[in-house]
């Protein structure tokens, strides 16, 4: 019967073995996490891409939007003060309205007492009629004084209405001429747009919440709304300040997301932009 030969692994080899497998673990754990990182980056590129040109579409509208905003809330002030005015000017009538009735119950009552005055029995009954009529009479006077004041106030108030009636109507037709030229550059933009919204959502979706949130907040405050930005010559391509060797370096590797010290936008180099 054949001895079966078995080749004996020393405790050196077991170890140089076990040490390999440590180096390719943690050679292939880098590589993930490079890879990660360099994932992330072109996922923010991609959607800071996007994102400019959506900033690029609403940028065409300019303050349109704005603008009709602001005609519309203008217009709508008008119109609260004609029904204010068109309310005054009612009120204004009713009470002229009030005081000719007053003054037609104060001639009823004139008429009255000189009639009981023609069958009094003695001068005290009579004094007391004529008293009745002179207050009657100062009554109409100041009655139509009052209507007299009332009207003047009146044709102001109608003046006011026909003036912002008309403040109204040319504020009207520059509205509607805002809202053509706004709705003409939306109906040209608007299938481009949401088209780019659903991409730039999908790359949102894509990336992790702490950083989509980090990348949100340097656009928010970025003048051009440009968070990510590329090397270019050897400088910052938001700021333009120059970018140290060794940090280009170390944006050239990809293993951690570098920011401008200056600017604070993520930087990324020719490499990203070009995978995004």
């Amino acid at each position: 019967m054949a001895k079966t030969s078995q080749k004996k692994v020393t405790p050196e080899a077991q170890n140089e073995e076990i040490t390999n497998q440590k180096k390719s673990t943690k050679k292939a754990k880098e590589e993930e996490v490079d890879r990660t990182v360099e994932e992330k980056l072109i996922a923010l590129y991609k959607l800071q891409k996007i994102d400019s040109q959506i900033d690029k579409i609403r940028t065409i509208r300019g303050e349109l939007p704005i603008e009709v905003q602001d005609l519309e809330d203008q217009c709508g002030g008008l119109e609260t003060r004609i029904n204010k005015y068109v309310e005054e000017s009612r009120e204004i009538d009713e009470e002229i309205q009030g005081k000719e009735i007053a003054i037609k119950d104060a001639n009823t009552l004139i008429k009255r007492y000189e009639d009981q005055q023609n069958n009094v029995r003695n001068n005290r009954e009579y004094e007391a009629l004529s008293k009745e009529v002179n207050y009657q009479k100062l009554e109409i006077t100041l009655a139509e004084k009052h209507i007299k004041e009332l009207k003047v106030k009146s044709e102001s108030k109608k003046e006011e209405i026909n003036k912002t009636n008309e403040a109204l109507i040319s504020m009207r037709a520059e509205l509607e001429l805002k809202r053509s030229e706004l709705d003409d550059i939306i109906a040209e933009t608007e299938k481009e747009e949401k088209d780019l919204s659903e991409q730039s959502q999908k790359y949102q979706a894509e990336i992790e919440e702490r950083l989509l949130k980090a990348y949100k907040g340097i656009r928010l405050n970025a003048r051009n709304g440009l968070a990510i930005v590329q090397i270019e010559r050897d400088a910052c391509g938001g700021c333009f300040n120059k970018i140290p060797p060794q940090r280009q370096m170390d944006i050239k590797l990809h293993k951690k997301i570098i920011v401008c010290e200056y600017c604070g936008r993520i930087i990324v180099d020719e490499h990203i932009a070009e995978q995004a």
